[in-house]
């Protein structure tokens, strides 16, 4: 379960950026995560309350925006979705392609409260 160490080196980033900026607070984590990228969401959302407690993050929310998993294929450049189709072609029926999307898990927005006027 690689997700743990995926959550820390989150909380690591954000404190990094809230130091930097000085943030003492953060409403919200939104990250983007690849359905090519390994990760299983389910189990980011389990463990990241456990992880963040005591932290600049205890009372943050999650959210995760799923990013698909698409390709080219590269003999009839078919844009398709690798996972529903099983990394083949829908169009040409090749195994050939090009990864455009997907693959990657990354942190989006840090979302901080807004300063009272």
């Amino acid at each position: 379960m690689h997700e743990i160490g995926i959550v820390r080196q989150l909380l690591r980033t954000v404190t990094d950026f809230a130091a930097e900026h000085g943030v003492s607070r953060i409403c919200e984590v939104v990250v983007d995560c690849g359905e090519l990228s390994l990760v299983i969401p389910d189990y980011l959302r389990e463990l990241y309350p456990v992880v963040v407690k005591g932290s600049i993050l205890e009372n943050a929310g999650l959210t995760i925006h799923m990013v698909p998993g698409l390709a080219e294929c590269e003999d009839c450049d078919e844009i398709f979705n690798v996972i529903e189709h099983k990394g083949y072609c829908p169009n040409c029926g090749s195994f050939n392609k090009t990864v455009l999307s997907g693959k990657d898990f990354t942190i989006r927005e840090i979302l901080v409260p807004e300063e009272p006027e």
